[in-house]
């Protein structure tokens, strides 16, 4: 549905996004996963069209996306990062006014307007301003005005940053429902619980080049030589910790709090070398057990640190 070749931009001084490659298929959630400054907003700018790429092409079901673009207008929709919504106007003038630049005959926008209020749960805030709505029926606002003109590709520019748990689930739940109707969904985020929820196939953004892509299931197999041990120690003990990190069965070691999360490279040698050296330094071992890799795993793994880093 989508291909992306070599995509590229490049300001004076920094290079945004560099060399891109991916493709997304009909009918499928595909997550840009990656932290603040990674490239993800100016990739959806470039996709959307509201950004010209300094290189690359952009392919929308085998048409430049430069082509036709009234044509292609139409069946994209977008989702910015930041809300696009007058504060004044009630919700519906939102929507007539988002759905009257798609040039939709009025009848019809008429009856699109409270469908698209009934999908995001505001049927009931119809005729109130947008000033007095919550943060979290904001960002659902703003979701409706992008799927108006019923678009065949959505782009989600992170939709839920800054809002209650609550609110967040609410709009999680919504976008799994829009995409068991058909809709193809891009969606970044830089919350890797939502990806890992959401997406049928995720890529891995950091400093604008895409370092690992796939289904969760082939990016886990990145780690399928690596099991990680967590303990729980009666209290941290600074000399254990740096004495386990320099054992060869030991690859790295992370500690939260009184855990201490130990990636390994030989289970059954650090098994017997972790309870020595705890014996050593006279640490109490209160619980161990192995922790399933995660999306965070492999982030860390792929780029040496944390996706909040």
């Amino acid at each position: 549905m989508l291909t992306v070749s070599e995509l590229k931009k490049e300001y004076r001084n920094h290079v945004a996004v560099d060399g891109i490659n991916f493709t997304i298929k009909e009918g499928e959630i595909f997550g840009l996963l990656g932290p603040n400054g990674a490239g993800k907003s100016t990739t959806i700018s470039m996709l959307s069209s509201l950004l010209k790429p300094s290189s690359g092409t952009i392919l929308f079901r085998n048409v430049p996306i430069g082509d036709k673009k009234g044509a292609l207008h139409k069946e994209l929709g977008y989702v910015p990062q930041d809300l696009a919504l007058y504060p004044e106007f009630t919700a519906v003038e939102n929507l007539m006014f988002f759905g009257k630049l798609y040039k939709i005959p009025k009848r019809q926008l008429a009856t699109r307007v409270y469908e698209v209020l009934e999908i995001v749960g505001l049927t009931n805030k119809a005729k109130d301003k947008v000033s007095t709505f919550s943060g979290g029926m904001k960002r659902r606002l703003n979701i409706a005005c992008g799927l108006i003109h019923k678009p065949s590709l959505l782009f989600m520019d992170e939709p839920t940053v800054g809002i209650d748990p609550q609110s967040r689930n609410y709009i999680l739940q919504m976008i799994k429902q829009l995409n068991n109707k058909g809709l193809t969904i891009l969606y970044t985020s830089h919350y890797m619980e939502e990806v890992d929820f959401l997406c049928d196939r995720i890529a891995i953004l950091d400093k604008g080049r895409i370092i690992e892509d796939g289904t969760k299931d082939e990016l886990m197999r990145v780690l399928q030589t690596e099991e990680v041990l967590v303990m729980t120690l009666a209290q941290i003990d600074e000399g254990y910790i740096e004495a386990i990190s320099q054992l060869d069965s030991v690859q790295s070691v992370q500690v939260q709090g009184t855990q201490v999360f130990v990636t390994l490279m030989d289970k059954a040698t650090a098994l017997k070398e972790l309870f020595h050296t705890a014996e050593q330094w006279n640490v109490e071992v209160k619980g161990i057990e192995v922790s399933k890799p995660t999306l965070e795993d492999v982030f860390l793994h792929l780029t040496g640190r944390t996706l909040r880093d």
